[in-house]
């Protein structure tokens, strides 16, 4: 247990952020789910379209350290050829 002022406001600062990056992180994989979504459906506009809204939050994820810039990199790259070979 922390018994040090400074270990227990780390605690409290850890749950806080953990919480708000929780919430960044399914924000993101909500964007994405809507690519993928439209992506099978066949929709090429649709799915370019979100494609579009998803790539600002993947970036501010990288930002925010909630994501590695390599795996952005590598799921934008993906989603961007599915959507390219609709």
């Amino acid at each position: 247990m922390a018994n040090t002022p400074q270990a227990r406001k780390r605690i409290r600062r850890n749950a806080n952020r953990a919480e708000i990056n929780g919430n960044r992180l399914s924000r993101i994989r909500t964007f994405v789910k809507k690519v993928e979504a439209a992506i099978a459906g066949g929709d090429k506009t649709a799915a370019a379209d979100a494609l579009k809204a998803a790539q600002p939050e993947l970036a501010r994820g990288v930002a925010r350290g909630v994501l590695h810039k390599n795996t952005v990199a590598r799921k934008m790259s993906r989603l961007s050829k599915r959507v390219a070979s609709l």
